[in-house]
């Protein structure tokens, strides 16, 4: 491949040094590079970093600078463009931005002359069972619903295939693809997944019972997430419940929740391909990972 697009977090390339030292090799190599043409931090609108719009349909990868937060959020704004995301880490060690800036030039030579790997990560989808469009979401790490206002506990009752499973009084709830079983869902307790296996995971977020166990789910199951004791209420009762939550998808949205509002989690159709050039291993990322 020869033909790329750049999106970066200015933050992590405030005066996009980086970013122009790749456009150029890429431009020297006889390549074509396109950087997005505005800082995230002035893009409007529903996108966090790219309006894909901007992208021409001949680029043949997308290059992030930035860390795994900032690929994340690429991810969810170009997942329609079907176009494989290359993770380049201007931090610490990655687990989607594999590429630290010293080994650059060694992973544009490996795109030029087509010595990668694609790996197709899942992503879920959902929003309140209403089914109104703006509360209609994708994630690639996970979605997470959590309280907000007064400091009381929040009942949770978890539905698969709309029956009832259990409940939770907690802070919140994560359900986290494998891709995102390394992050919040990690820190909350959730087991660690291959991330590409096919299944779902969720995750109580400090619950105030017994009760802590995660559950592991099929990747094809269907997850509800009531809040409050699951009864329908009517509008103008729902904050006199006083359980208010709110439902994030990989933090970038925030979808505001009253007691018997209901959440709908599934496994999307869209998916995030990720290029691959190191050949360590997940296991051999996430060892280092654990011991440093």
């Amino acid at each position: 491949m020869d033909k790329f697009f750049i999106i970066t977090n200015s933050d992590k390339d405030c005066n996009l040094e980086i970013t122009r030292y790749i456009q150029n090799y890429i431009r020297k190599k006889g390549g074509s590079c396109q950087i997005q043409n505005k800082s995230h931090k002035n893009l409007q609108g529903k996108y966090n970093y790219t309006d894909p719009a901007d992208i021409d349909r001949n680029i043949q990868a997308i290059l992030v600078l930035g860390g795994d937060g900032t690929v994340i959020q690429a991810a969810r704004d170009v997942v329609d463009c079907g176009i494989p995301i290359l993770g380049i880490n201007l931090g610490t060690l990655g687990y989607l931005a594999e590429i630290d800036r010293n080994n650059v030039r060694m992973a544009l030579d490996a795109l030029f002359n087509d010595t990668y790997e694609i790996e197709e990560r899942m992503m879920l989808e959902g929003g309140r069972s209403d089914g109104e469009p703006e509360s209609q979401q994708v994630a690639l790490n996970d979605v997470v619903i959590s309280r907000t206002g007064s400091l009381r506990v929040v009942t949770y009752q978890i539905y698969v295939n709309d029956r009832y499973l259990t409940s939770y009084k907690a802070d919140g709830i994560i359900v986290a693809t494998p891709t995102g079983s390394t992050g919040y869902s990690m820190s909350a307790g959730g087991p660690i997944v291959a991330p590409d296996a096919k299944m779902m995971l969720i995750t109580p977020i400090c619950p105030h019972t017994l009760n802590r166990t995660s559950i592991v789910l099929d990747a094809n199951d269907k997850i509800g997430i009531s809040v409050g004791n699951g009864r329908a209420i009517a509008e103008s009762e729902r904050r006199k419940e006083n359980q208010e939550a709110v439902a994030g998808f990989d933090a970038a949205c925030s979808i505001p929740l009253w007691s018997g509002d209901k959440i709908e989690v599934r496994r999307s159709d869209k998916i995030m391909r990720l290029v691959k050039i190191s050949k360590d291993s997940f296991l051999e990322i996430l060892s280092r990972k654990m011991s440093s």
